[in-house]
């Protein structure tokens, strides 16, 4: 009973950090897609014009700019979190052995 909270205790660290990871890789694909988005939105109000196919490649082209932008940098930080939570894994089996 005490190694298993032992480990649930060195665990939430680990499953916190790996969820801050993915919001902070998310982040900058959903901020572009949501800007482009309303601003298609406004657009089709504007002009009356309901094609969903309009929303959509505008929404697709500013995530595949962001991915040619910030890829490498997002692709290292998702890295480096990996390895600090193998690290932490590795760590925390010691630590109950």
């Amino acid at each position: 009973d005490r190694d298993v909270t032992g480990v649930q205790t060195c665990a939430l660290p680990i499953w916190r950090g790996a969820i801050l990871e993915i919001a902070f890789v998310a982040a900058p694909f959903l901020i572009a897609a949501l800007v482009v988005g309303i601003g298609i939105a406004l657009l089709q109000t504007a002009t009356q014009l309901q094609e969903s196919s309009l929303s959509f490649v505008p929404k697709l082209i500013a995530a595949l700019v962001v991915l040619a932008l910030c890829g490498h940098l997002l692709l290292d930080r998702l890295g480096r979190g990996a390895q600090r939570a193998f690290e932490a894994a590795a760590d925390t089996r010691q630590a109950s052995s």
